[in-house]
C-alpha cells in the first residue's frame, strides 16, 4: 500500500509506496451477497486475542538503527494502547514471527493487509519501511499507518464511499513523475482504484485517518474542500480508534470453559467471537468443530509461561462445511479456543463442540 512520506517532491507530490496485491477468497458458485460481504470483509481480521509476534530482519544493506526500531516499537504500543484485545510481541526468531519487518532503504514502505501475512513464507519480509520513520512527522505516521494495515486497515482514499472524482490524467502525470516514477497500472491500483463495498466496513470516508494519504493541490475535483489537496495525516484519528476496538475489543474476563462432548449454541453475528478454555482431563487427541451453515475462521492457542501461543487453527469461508481441528493436548496443560464468525448462510443457528 502507499504510505505517508518520508520525503516530499519539489513540486508537492509525496513520495508513496505501493501495495501488494490481495488474494481474494475463492467463494462457491452461487454464494449469496451477504455471505461473500462478511467474508470479505472479516477475512483480514485477526482472531481477537492473538498475539502477534513481530521480528526486524537482518539483510544486506539495511542497518538496524535503534532509533528507528524504537519508533516502530513506539508504534505498535500506540495501537495497544487505544484499547484492543491483540498483543504485540517483539521476538528475534525469523520462524517464531507472523510479522517480518524489513528496513531496507529505497524500497518504499508497505505491509500485507491483515491475515494476508500468514500466507507469506518466511525469510520474506511482511512490511517493509523504506525510509526514515524519525525525521519528520511524515516517517512517524508511516510506522502507525503500517501497522494499521497489519491490523486488516485499507487505505481510505479508496473507500467507495469517499466520493472523490479525480483528475485522472494529472494523477497518472503526477505519480509518473519522480519521486515515484509509477506506472498507470501501478498508480491506478494504489490511487484511483475503488475498494470493493464487500472490502469496506462503514459508510463514512475519514480524512483524517491514518490510513488516509495526503494529496497536494489540483488532483481532486470532488468534493470541492479537497480541490486544495489533502493534508498529512499523522495520527490514529479517533474514527480509526472506533473501528480498531469494534474489531478487536478487549478482552477482560476468563472464558468459560469447553468440556468434551458438550455442544455449545452460539449466538454470534457476522464479525463477532467466542472464547472458550480446554482443560483437558486426559492426554490424547481430541476434534474440535463449528456446525450449522456458517463461516468460521477457528484457532487453537496453547498457555505457556502465561502467554498464548498459536497452536492450530482452520478457517472454512467460501466452503460449505464445517471446520475441524484435531490436535493432541495434555492433562495439565491449558488451551484457549477462538472462533470468529464471518457469516451464517443457512437456516438455523451455529454451535461448536469438543469431543
Amino acid at each position: 500500500m502507499a504510505e505517508n512520506p518520508a520525503e516530499t517532491s519539489v513540486v508537492g507530490v509525496p513520495t508513496y509506496c505501493s501495495q501488494p496485491p490481495r488474494t481474494a477468497p475463492v467463494l462457491p458458485p452461487g454464494a449469496s451477497p451477504d455471505r461473500e460481504r462478511a467474508i470479505l470483509v472479516g477475512g483480514a481480521k485477526w482472531v481477537n486475542g492473538t498475539v502477534l509476534h513481530y521480528c526486524f530482519l537482518n539483510e544486506p544493506g539495511a542497518a538496524l538503527d535503534a532509533t528507528q526500531l524504537d519508533e516502530i516499537r513506539r508504534a505498535f504500543q500506540e495501537w495497544k494502547d487505544v484499547g484492543i484485545g491483540l498483543e504485540f510481541r517483539e521476538v528475534t526468531r525469523l520462524s517464531e514471527a507472523e510479522v517480518r519487518i524489513s528496513l531496507r532503504r529505497g524500497d518504499g514502505s508497505w505491509s500485507y493487509v491483515g491475515r494476508d501475512v500468514l500466507g507469506i513464507p518466511p525469510p520474506q519480509p511482511t512490511m517493509r519501511f523504506g525510509w526514515s520513520l524519525t525525521d519528520t512527522p511524515h516517517g512517524k505516521a508511516t510506522a502507525r499507518h503500517e501497522i494499521g494495515h497489519t491490523l486488516g486497515f485499507a487505505h481510505e482514499h479508496q473507500n467507495p464511499f469517499a466520493g472523490i472524482e479525480w483528475d485522472e490524467e494529472k494523477v497518472y502525470r503526477s505519480l509518473g513523475g519522480p519521486p515515484n516514477n509509477w506506472s498507470r497500472e501501478k498508480t491506478f491500483h494504489n490511487i484511483l482504484r475503488k475498494l470493493s463495498t464487500n472490502e469496506v466496513e462503514g459508510s463514512t470516508w475519514d480524512p483524517l485517518s491514518v490510513m488516509e494519504y495526503p494529496f497536494p493541490a489540483g488532483l481532486i475535483i470532488r468534493p470541492e474542500q479537497y480541490r486544495t489537496g489533502i493534508p498529512d495525516p499523522v495520527r490514529i484519528s479517533e474514527q480509526d480508534k472506533t473501528y480498531v476496538r469494534r474489531w478487536y475489543p478487549v478482552i477482560d474476563a476468563k472464558p468459560p470453559e469447553l468440556h468434551p462432548l458438550q455442544s455449545v449454541e452460539l449466538g454470534l453475528a457476522s464479525g463477532e467471537q467466542a472464547d472458550f478454555t480446554i482443560e483437558p482431563a486426559e492426554t490424547r487427541t481430541y476434534e474440535m468443530g463449528t456446525f450449522g451453515s456458517s463461516d468460521f475462521v477457528m484457532v487453537l492457542f496453547e498457555d505457556i509461561d502465561g502467554e498464548l501461543r498459536y497452536y492450530t487453527g482452520t478457517d472454512d469461508s467460501g466452503t460449505n462445511g464445517n471446520g475441524r481441528l484435531k490436535a493432541k493436548l495434555f492433562q495439565g496443560r491449558h488451551y484457549v479456543l477462538r472462533a470468529r464468525l464471518y457469516s451464517i448462510w443457512g437456516p438455523g443457528k451455529a454451535a461448536l463442540m469438543c469431543w
